[in-house]
C-alpha cells in the first residue's frame, strides 16, 4: 500500500489534519460551537465551489470564505434567541450558492463530489506541504494561547471575573475552527468536516477526566477513524469518508455506552 506515492501523501496529510481536528475539536465541544463548525463547513462548500468557478484552488477559495465569514457568523450567533434561525439563514444561502458557482462553472460532477466528500487520495505533494503547514500554523498558534483559551472554554465565569479578554479569545478560536474546517474537509469534504471537528472530542468528554486526557483521547481516536478509513477504503475501493464516518460513530456510541454504564 505505502508503495504508491497517492497513499503516502494520503497518510501524512490525513496524520496532521486528524491531530489538528483532535485537538481543535476538544475546545469546540467545550464551547458549545459544534453548531458553527457545521456552519462553517457549508461556508467553506460555496468558498470551494466558488474557487471551481474562477479557476483557483478549492481549499484556497475555502480557507478565505471561512476566515472571513467565521467571526461574523460567530457573533450572530452567540444569542441562543436567535441562533437557530440565523445559522439555517446563513447555512441555506452558502449551499445555494455553493450549488450556484458549481453550475455556472460547467464542470464534471465529479467536482461537486471531490468539494462534499472529500478526496484524500488525489491530493498532490505539494497539496500535502500546504496543508501540513496550515495544520501547524493552528497548532502552534493553540499551543500559544493554551492557557487563556482553556480557561475560557472550561470555566468562562472564572475568566469573566479574573477580566481576560474573553472577545479577543473567541475571535482568536473562531479564526482556528475555521482554518481547521478547511483543512479537515480535505479529508472528509466539506459535507461531513464536522465529523473530525466533534466526534473524536465527544469521546473525549466521555472518557477523559482532565484536558489533557481529553486531547490524548480526541487525538488517538482522529487517527485511528482516518488511519483505518485509509485502510480499509484501499483494500475495498469504497469511499474512505463512509469508513471515517462509520468508525468514528462506533466510537462514539462506545463511549456514550460505557458513560451510561458507569453513572
Amino acid at each position: 500500500m505505502f508503495a504508491y506515492d497517492f497513499m503516502q501523501n494520503a497518510f501524512l496529510a490525513s496524520t496532521f489534519i486528524a491531530v489538528t481536528c483532535g485537538v481543535v475539536g476538544v475546545f469546540v465541544t467545550a464551547r458549545g460551537l459544534s453548531f458553527l463548525a457545521h456552519t462553517l463547513s457549508e461556508i467553506g462548500f460555496a468558498g470551494a465551489a466558488f474557487a471551481v468557478l474562477v479557476g483557483i484552488p478549492p481549499l484556497d477559495g475555502m480557507l478565505l470564505t471561512t476566515v472571513i465569514s467565521s467571526v461574523s457568523v460567530g457573533r450572530l450567533s452567540v444569542k441562543a434567541s436567535r441562533r437557530e434561525a440565523s445559522i439555517s439563514a446563513v447555512s441555506s444561502l452558502f449551499t445555494g450558492l455553493g450549488i450556484l458557482f458549481l453550475a455556472l462553472s460547467a464542470k464534471s460532477a465529479s467536482y461537486a463530489t471531490t468539494i462534499l466528500f472529500g478526496s484524500i487520495i488525489g491530493i498532490s505533494r505539494a497539496d500535502v506541504w500546504q496543508l501540513v503547514l496550515l495544520a501547524l500554523v493552528v497548532l502552534i498558534t493553540i499551543a500559544i494561547g493554551f492557557r487563556g483559551l482553556a480557561f475560557d472554554s472550561f470555566d468562562p465565569v472564572g475568566a469573566q471575573a479574573q477580566n481576560l479578554r474573553r472577545n479577543a479569545i473567541s475571535v482568536y478560536f473562531l479564526l482556528i475552527l475555521a482554518i481547521s474546517v478547511s483543512i479537515g474537509a480535505q479529508i472528509v469534504g466539506s459535507l461531513l468536516v464536522f465529523i473530525l471537528l466533534t466526534l473524536p472530542s465527544s469521546v473525549a468528554k466521555y472518557l477523559g477526566k482532565t484536558l489533557p486526557q481529553m486531547l490524548t483521547i480526541a487525538v488517538v481516536v482522529a487517527l485511528i477513524g482516518v488511519w483505518a478509513g485509509l485502510v480499509m477504503g484501499y483494500y475495498t475501493n469504497w469511499p474512505v469518508t463512509f469508513f471515517i464516518a462509520a468508525i468514528e460513530c462506533l466510537f462514539y456510541f462506545a463511549a456514550l455506552l460505557l458513560k451510561h454504564r458507569t453513572e
